[in-house]
């Protein structure tokens, strides 16, 4: 599924390497493919977008300026053995270190799940929840938005205790938002006639 004339990802590829992350995110695509590890780098990418969004220390390491592009980098290789890193992904972060572009690591993890989501032939939808979805519910958000597209369908899940409860669903340029936010603020602008 390889897009011909050495692009990743047709058009696709082409809009994600407009942004400095994608740019980053496609050059790691590269290496992983090329290396057959997308999958793994995918899951480490992961690990570490969860450990910065869990660890007020390690979103600290990764924004700060004050850290320096040395000990940045030793901190996230020392944090790469405990993340379960693949190789690919730890040599990554520490490029990203001396490149002083951590904090670009939210947008590169999305643009690379992007990448890989399209190589498998899937369509990604970042889903954000009130609070997290269990496993059974992924399943069955999986299966009704494979039913409403015709496609095999990836999730990226986050999560934003604000909405209160519902979902927002965003497929490409598409948005699906069920959240209780958005009603109650539909409700009191109807309401204000």
């Amino acid at each position: 599924m390889e897009a011909s004339g050495g692009s990743i990802g047709g058009s696709v590829g082409g809009d994600i390497q407009a942004s400095l992350a994608g740019r980053y995110a496609s050059a790691l695509f590269e290496i992983a493919r090329d290396a057959r590890t997308i999958d793994s780098v995918e899951a480490g990418l992961t690990r570490v977008r969860d450990a910065v969004q869990q660890s007020d220390d390690f979103r600290r390491l990764t924004t700060s300026p004050l850290v320096s592009r040395t000990e940045a980098r030793r901190a996230v290789q020392a944090a790469a053995g405990p993340l379960g890193l693949d190789q690919t992904t730890a040599n990554f972060l520490g490029v990203l270190a001396e490149n002083r572009r951590l904090g670009q690591l939210p947008a590169i993890v999305r643009a690379f799940r992007l990448l890989a989501s399209r190589h498998r032939g899937e369509t990604t939808a970042e889903v954000t929840s009130a609070h997290p979805l269990t496993e059974d519910q992924v399943v069955e958000l999986k299966q009704q938005l494979r039913a409403r597209l015709g496609r095999e369908v990836s999730v990226d899940l986050s999560v934003d205790p604000e909405l209160l409860g519902g979902l927002v669903v965003r497929i490409g340029s598409t948005m699906i938002d069920s959240s209780i936010r958005t009603r109650l603020n539909t409700l009191a602008h109807a309401m204000k006639g």
